[in-house]
């Protein structure tokens, strides 16, 4: 029995979710996007919405990432 008949499905499936998958911006991309999302609604003063409580939420999850940290982005020491 030849082996490429069972390695096609799993392989044609995990090809078609990877190119399936929308391109997402990096790590840091979002969180300055998050950053002046909030920055503008606070100065709009507009109610808070889904989205804006997803940006503070990324926003805290990286001030306590940063806290962790011993190296800066650039891996030069921070203290």
């Amino acid at each position: 029995m030849p082996l490429v008949p069972l390695f096609a499905g799993p392989i044609i499936a995990a090809l078609l979710a990877t190119v399936a998958l929308p391109a997402q911006a990096g790590e840091r991309d979002q969180l300055n996007a998050c950053k002046a999302k909030v920055a503008v609604q606070a100065q709009a003063g507009a109610a808070d919405d889904a989205e804006l409580a997803r940006c503070r939420q990324i926003i805290r999850e990286w001030t306590l990432r940063d806290a962790r940290m011993s190296v800066d982005e650039n891996g030069k020491p921070l203290r």
